[in-house]
This record gives structure tokens, C-alpha cells and sequence, in this order.
């Protein structure tokens, strides 16, 4: 990929390990603010320099429920990583997503919109719910 200003950045997804609900990681997110949030990855993601600027989608209950928008990745101690996250939960458009082990890849045109405001469907529905709406293209 070339670095045009054109380009719209890569995201990611994460599993929402530990946490019971949307609220729940809602809450850990903002507890860290007005700094930052931070979650450790074992390797630099080899686009890293093209997901600066892009957000990772959070995943809760099989569905992406939110995103918090990427600010980089610094070097631990350790050799590991950190993520660093804007320490906010912006909600989006409920969409099933699979489980997975760490992180994924996330295209701006695979990634779901932003919710208008009009409510936060994520929290409101359990995730096999929407899961079941979205295979009948109700969500």
C-alpha cells in the first residue's frame, strides 16, 4: 500500500476478553482517560504504520459492538507491545463476528459505521440476537 493522504487507514479487531458486557469495557476504557488505554500484543502488526489513525473494533459476545480509534504501538520492556488507544468506546453499527486468538485485519470498507446516535443497539440486544438479524439482513 502506498502512503497517500488519500488512503484510508487499516483497523483491527480484538475479542472483549473479560468483560461481561458492553458497559463493562466501556468502563475500562474511560477509566483511563484523559490519557490513554493500552492492551499488549506479543508482535508488531507488520502494517502498524497504516492502522495509526484507524481504530480497533472491539468484539463482545460474537458481534462488533464498538471502536476506539488508534493512536500507535510502542515497545514494551519486555519485547511485547502496546496498542494505544484513544480511552473511549465509540459505538457502531452491530455485525456478527467470529471469535478469534488475538488480533485481525480490518478494511475501512469492512468495517461497520458508526451508530447515528439514535441508541446503542449493541448493549440493548444480546449478541446472538443480532447475529440472528444480520443473517436475515434485518441489522
Amino acid at each position: 500500500m502506498t502512503d497517500t493522504p488519500d488512503a484510508a487507514p487499516l483497523n483491527m479487531t480484538k475479542i472483549a476478553f473479560g468483560c461481561e458486557n458492553v458497559a463493562d469495557l466501556r468502563e475500562w476504557l474511560e477509566s483511563h482517560a484523559p490519557g490513554e488505554a493500552r492492551i499488549t500484543t506479543r508482535y508488531l502488526p507488520t502494517r502498524h504504520k497504516e492502522m495509526v489513525g484507524g481504530s480497533l473494533f472491539w468484539i463482545h459476545a460474537h458481534v462488533i459492538c464498538g471502536r476506539s480509534p488508534i493512536l500507535g504501538f510502542e515497545q514494551k520492556d519486555d519485547g511485547k507491545y502496546w496498542v494505544r488507544l484513544s480511552p473511549q468506546l465509540i459505538p457502531v453499527q452491530p455485525r456478527p463476528r467470529r471469535a478469534h486468538q488475538g488480533w485481525r485485519y480490518l478494511a475501512a470498507a469492512d468495517a461497520p459505521a458508526d451508530m447515528d446516535g439514535s441508541g446503542d443497539m449493541g448493549e440493548a440486544m444480546p449478541g446472538h440476537m443480532v447475529s440472528e438479524l444480520a443473517k436475515l439482513g434485518l441489522v
